[in-house]
């Protein structure tokens, strides 16, 4: 496979770090690998990780910094993600798969979902962090890195929650990440 994909996508920058950068889509593509989508989904995840390791630091915004923020103010706020952020959509258990190899366990039975399931990575200090989503989840973080306010991101999420509670639960997906450390910035 490491020949096929180096005879298929000759280095085109001066840094080796980017040479997998089009691992995922060849692995999709071309016999015998894209009968197993399983492998496609673990190079999408390993670079998901390593994009996330390798992102700029950035200052966190803290509880403290959505606490002080007027009631009034609250419809137009917009969260900007850490940089180390990164969302993706995989239909395999890689996370699972990869997981077990860190901690030398056996691996489980690989397994593919009927729906693309969305999972979020991300690094506090050297240490990579990651976990599965929820639908509504997924798309709050993707129309948080689009920029959208906190008004727009409520009358979204009213897809899947219900309006009366859809602002305390955004509120609440928010206060999680900022404990976790993926929101740098909080404006108004």
């Amino acid at each position: 496979m490491a020949r096929a994909y180096i005879d298929a996508h000759t280095s085109d920058h001066f840094s080796l770090r980017h040479f997998g950068r089009h691992l995922a889509d060849f692995l999709s593509r071309n016999e015998p690998w894209k009968d197993e989508p399983l492998l496609a989904d673990i190079a999408i995840f390993e670079w998901a990780m390593t994009h996330a390791f390798d992102a700029e630091d950035a200052p966190l915004a803290t509880l403290a910094d959505m606490a002080a923020v007027t009631p009034d103010n609250w419809p137009g706020l917009i969260f900007t993600l850490h940089p180390s952020v990164q969302r993706i959509d995989i239909r395999g258990n890689a996370p699972a798969l990869w997981n077990a190899a860190d901690r030398k366990e056996t691996l489980p039975v690989p397994e593919q979902s009927p729906h693309p399931i969305g999972w979020v990575i991300w690094r506090q200090e050297l240490k990579l962090y990651f976990r599965s989503l929820s639908v509504d989840q997924a798309w709050m973080l993707d129309a948080l890195r689009d920029g959208r306010s906190f008004a727009d991101i409520c009358e979204g999420l009213t897809e899947w929650i219900d309006a009366q509670h859809v602002a305390l639960h955004a509120a609440g997906l928010l206060k999680q990440w900022l404990e976790d450390g993926m929101i740098s910035e909080i404006k108004s």
